[in-house]
């Protein structure tokens, strides 16, 4: 009896346990639900919570190189959390160029960083809209300018709510590329201030007044190759990319060096912003997200390099030209 007594006590603790640490869950991430939805998102987090540990235990055998962390996506299902934020039109674009003939690979850096030369913005949110590619096409187009001229920080929804004739569709989806042929077709994109992001698409607002740049052309690095992607990052600044991001391990990234041996280097479902590598102890990207600094390494994550094109990093890249 004494044991049923010290069990049945135990089981209560627990369940309080996890009963505060949802509220807290909730409180912390602004989360409102009530009924049958606060049951399916408290299981769904209860769920990922296993996820996570059982993964950092393997990081802390030294199994894995990075590890996984409760975040404000911690109660969505990964299909749901795909569905929802990651918003890639997957089309391999027949225009790539031989970025061996364009770029001077002959000398590269062991390391490079473009957030220490004042040429990337702060890390943005695309909130509940498939907008990764607007936030992506956006990210190298501040690049540029601010190494032609001053950084300026220009807007997503300008791209979400009107480039849909160039084959976008808004918070369904869309390309890096397609936006670039809107920019330079449009005669350049508003600043942020004048055209602030919402996330969802609305009715077109551009103003010609407020145009923060403008972009004549733009290049794709050769498809599949790290090493055209890294002479590219090195010589002319960050590089909007296209990746499998389909991965729970993605959706819970922590921290460390994300290799996910399931990913596809051709299912690409996500648009981000390559602003650096490093060789330091191991090959790695550095990547800028769009889902704000709560989530992984403030907002970034650092994404493995050299081990065959994984996540299809090198398969979708490109810039525009200033």
């Amino acid at each position: 009896m004494l044991t049923l007594t010290v069990l049945a006590v135990i089981v209560s603790v627990a369940t309080c346990s996890s009963e505060a640490n949802w509220f807290v869950f909730k409180t912390k991430h602004n989360k409102t639900y009530t009924g049958l939805e606060d049951v399916m998102r408290r299981k769904i987090w209860e769920d990922n919570l296993k996820k996570i540990e059982q993964h950092n235990e393997l990081y802390a055998k030294g199994l894995s190189s990075f590890y996984l962390g409760e975040n404000k996506y911690a109660d969505m299902s990964n299909i749901e959390f795909v569905k929802t934020m990651n918003g890639l039109l997957i089309r391999l674009d027949p225009e790539t160029l031989n970025a061996s003939k364009v770029l001077n690979r002959q000398w590269l850096p062991a390391s490079v960083d473009w957030r220490n030369k004042g040429v990337v913005t702060d890390v943005k949110d695309q909130g509940q809209c498939g907008s990764c590619w607007a936030f992506s096409a956006v990210g190298s187009i501040e690049g540029q300018h601010a190494r032609a001229s001053q950084l300026v920080s220009l807007s997503e929804s300008n791209l979400v709510d009107c480039s849909s004739e160039f084959g976008n569709n808004g918070c369904q989806g869309g390309l890096m590329t397609n936006a670039f042929k809107y920019v330079i077709a449009n005669g350049g994109i508003d600043t942020e201030d004048s055209y602030p992001y919402v996330a969802e698409q609305q009715t077109c607002s551009f103003s010609m007044v407020n145009v923060g740049a403008t972009i004549r052309g733009y290049k794709n690095v050769l498809q599949g190759s790290e090493s055209a992607l890294q002479a590219a990052v090195a010589t002319v600044g960050p590089i909007s990319v296209a990746i499998d991001a389909s991965h729970s391990s993605f959706q819970l990234y922590a921290g460390g060096v994300y290799n996910e041996v399931q990913c596809s280097s051709v299912q690409l479902d996500h648009g981000v912003l390559v602003v650096g590598y490093d060789t330091s102890s191991t090959d790695y990207w550095i990547v800028k997200n769009s889902w704000g600094t709560s989530w992984g390494q403030d907002g970034y994550i650092f994404m493995s390099r050299n081990k065959q094109n994984q996540c299809g990093i090198a398969s979708m890249a490109s810039f525009p030209i200033v």
